[in-house]
């Protein structure tokens, strides 16, 4: 099955009538962070302010875990061998907890669309982050045991009490049992992982009959449906360059094209397929996709310098200074209310036969 939402053309709605629920009025926003503002006078320098203050897969945490890398001022994560781009830093987690609120924006204020059981009771949390979709799940599923897994040990330690973290390579062998989980949650891994059908098989394996797994991606490419983004601008290279970079690491940036597809090779079936296309910037009409708008470019100018820098440098081996400037013209790019950029959000879900 797959559902695509349209992307129209400036002024029009993009969610193309797929719902026909309104959007919510109410917005809560995530701790700490303070709903962005539309700038109608113009001036677009203060968007990015906009927010307020190994052999088996799991291991335990250690000292040498948390002497993280540095990178010209930014910390990353030091489990192992294992080659991640984004930063461990407090800007870049901040940025993932700005993510999160727009993806379940996106999701109508939900945190999955698969049709899980409320009687569910064990669940896995692939590359979680600060963990702030495993704490929400946790506490909606206060019956269920859940399990967030990540290379860097940056979740708080307060967390409802059905929840425990792991520090986890997903690309290593598995040590979970086969038929563990009842539903087992994957999003915006995109650049990170190296095998994208065995990390699927394994989680096939862990899941159990009647389960499910959902899958929610990202796909980096800068587009617009009236030529205000196009092949040549600044924002449609720049999504040129770090797919491109992907392909040279061996971890591709456009699993949300082929997710379905190596979902259902892997013995999933029933698998759904939802496309959405995320404006950058509030320039859509509907007031739902507005609001995504606004976070999403919060979500991006927020976290600019470290989905680049290490790329960039470490993969592409430009100069700082240069991806300075990269970045002085990208962000520009973002912000400027004429561009009416977009790019794609796929979410999938399939269910482990009984």
């Amino acid at each position: 099955m797959s559902e695509s939402v349209p992307h129209q053309a400036p002024g029009s709605d993009p969610a193309g009538g797929l719902s026909d629920e309104p959007a919510a009025e109410s917005v809560v926003h995530p701790a700490g962070v303070a709903p962005p503002q539309d700038d109608e006078d113009g001036d677009h320098n203060d968007y990015d302010s906009a927010f307020g203050d190994g052999a088996s897969s799991t291991g335990s945490i250690s000292s040498s875990i948390r002497q993280y890398r540095e990178v010209h001022g930014r910390t990353y994560h030091n489990f192992g061998n294992t080659e991640y781009w984004g930063p461990n830093d407090e800007t870049q987690n901040e940025q993932l907890d700005i993510g999160h609120h727009m993806c379940t924006l996106i999701l109508d204020n939900k945190l999955y669309l698969a049709p899980l059981s409320e009687k569910i009771q064990k669940v896995l949390d692939i590359g979680t982050g600060t963990g702030i979709w495993a704490i929400d799940f946790a506490d909606q599923h206060p019956s269920a045991t859940v399990i967030g897994t990540d290379i860097s040990p940056i979740q708080p330690t307060w967390v409802p009490p059905n929840l425990k973290f792991e520090i986890d390579d997903a690309q290593l062998e598995w040590t979970y049992a086969d038929n563990d989980f009842d539903f087992i949650h994957i999003r915006c891994l995109m650049g990170s992982i190296d095998n994208w059908p065995l990390l699927y098989q394994r989680a096939f394996r862990a899941t159990k009959p009647g389960g499910y797994i959902e899958h929610f991606d990202m796909d980096i490419q800068f587009t617009s449906d009236d030529g205000t983004v196009k092949e040549g601008d600044i924002m449609y290279e720049w999504s040129r360059i770090f797919i491109g970079a992907g392909e040279t690491m061996g971890r591709t940036f456009t699993i949300a094209r082929d997710s379905k597809r190596l979902i259902e090779e892997a013995g999933f079936v029933d698998v759904v397929e939802k496309k959405y296309k995320i404006p950058v910037g509030p320039w859509a009409a509907d007031p739902k996709w507005k609001e995504i708008g606004r976070w999403d470019l919060l979500f991006l100018t927020t976290g600019l310098e470290g989905m680049a820098l290490y790329i960039l440098k470490n993969i592409l081996g430009w100069e700082f200074d240069e991806i300075q400037v990269f970045l002085a013209k990208m962000r520009k790019a973002l912000v400027d209310k004429s561009n009416h950029g977009y790019y794609g959000i796929t979410v999938c879900y399939g269910r482990k036969p009984e």
